[in-house]
């Protein structure tokens, strides 16, 4: 199904050929890793794009593929799209790096945005969101919450930003509750509903009441709910599936950036660069807190705010690693280069990481 797909997909920018000739108006075009109706990651992204037009109206053109596999698969179609008429692309997913650079090599005036990637180029800019600060509180507010001083946390791949997340939120946990443990349940897949359904199944089989995910869907939020357990959403509020389950959200704003780097590229400023913002921007933004006490919302609210400060720092020391090897020692906080690098467990995490990444 998945290649079909993508047959459509690469059948489609077969439209795109008129745009070639449409110097006047800029088309924006944006690449998705899933369906732009998935409810988490694309569904956001989608959103990005619709802020781009609400924001430049006919001034502008965009257009956008979706489900569009991480892997050499995705090579023909961004290059497709940089050959047919598209002058900036933003290539959402980290899968994308190689055919992004590959494009931006051989198409030198089509600017690209590749969202969770590490290489820029003169053409290519990489961004990203501090997610991590949003983890850290998630860990607050579950080690506050939770009966069984537990949490599944529902993971796709040991990428640096997966990591930082995992870490994040028992980091966060460990500060209310020393002794808080996180078991992270690897699905393999960004976007697996039935996996992602199975593992949250799994988790609350074991006796776990909060469930945490960075996977794609909704399905961790439709067992929490129907499974009487607590969870936080990922990408989107997912209120309205997890009216009882749902504690907060991590909502990303992509408009915000999307805008400002098309601002950029219409008025010449735009450059290759990188840029990694977080709760201290309006890139994310929390979900309203519900379904607890009163005392751990103004907990929460509290958090929030001293992290967008920055005092409150979820990577500050003394921490440990999963070895019990010292990783920060007190007072020291880790650097961004140690962070986009990330591939360890802090002490509390329970589980093993896959030898393959993605």
């Amino acid at each position: 199904m998945r290649m079909l797909k993508l047959t459509a997909a690469l059948a489609a920018l077969n439209l795109f050929a008129p745009f070639a000739q449409a110097a006047d108006k800029p088309k924006i075009c944006f690449v998705y890793p899933g369906l732009k109706s998935d409810g988490g990651w694309s569904e956001a992204q989608e959103r990005g794009r619709l802020e781009v037009e609400k924001q430049f109206g006919d001034r502008v053109q965009t257009s956008y593929i979706e489900s569009v596999p991480e892997s050499a698969a995705a090579v023909p179609v961004i290059d497709k799209l940089a050959a047919s008429g598209c002058n900036m692309i933003f290539a959402t997913a980290f899968g994308y790096m190689d055919a992004v650079l590959a494009a931006a090599a051989k198409y030198p005036a089509v600017k690209f945005e590749h969202l969770a990637g590490f290489k820029t180029t003169r053409n290519v800019a990489v961004y990203n969101a501090r997610f991590y600060e949003g983890r850290y509180l998630t860990g607050r507010i579950a080690a506050r919450m939770s009966k069984s001083g537990q949490a599944a946390y529902i993971a796709p791949f040991p990428i640096p930003e997966v990591m930082q997340g995992i870490n994040a939120f028992e980091l966060g946990a460990q500060s209310v509750d020393p002794k808080f443990k996180t078991k992270v349940f690897w699905t393999g897949a960004w976007f697996d509903p039935d996996k992602e359904a199975k593992a949250a199944r799994a988790a609350a089989g074991e006796g776990i009441d909060i469930i945490t995910q960075q996977t794609d869907s909704t399905a961790p939020m439709q067992v929490a709910e129907t499974s009487n357990l607590r969870a936080f959403g990922y990408g989107s509020d997912l209120s309205r599936i997890g009216q009882l389950a749902q504690l907060t959200a991590i909502v990303y704003n992509w408009g915000a950036y999307d805008t400002a780097r098309v601002k950029a590229y219409l008025d010449g400023s735009w450059v290759g660069e990188p840029n990694w913002d977080g709760l201290s921007t309006d890139i994310i933004t929390m979900a309203p807190y519900r379904n607890m006490p009163a005392d751990v919302v103004k907990f929460a609210q509290s958090s929030e705010q001293k992290i967008a400060s920055g005092a409150l720092k979820p990577f500050h020391g003394p921490v440990r690693t999963q070895a019990s090897k010292t990783w920060l020692k007190k007072n020291e906080t880790a650097a961004d280069s140690v962070l986009l690098s990330m591939d360890f467990f802090v002490l509390g995490v329970v589980g093993d990481i896959p030898k393959s990444a993605q």
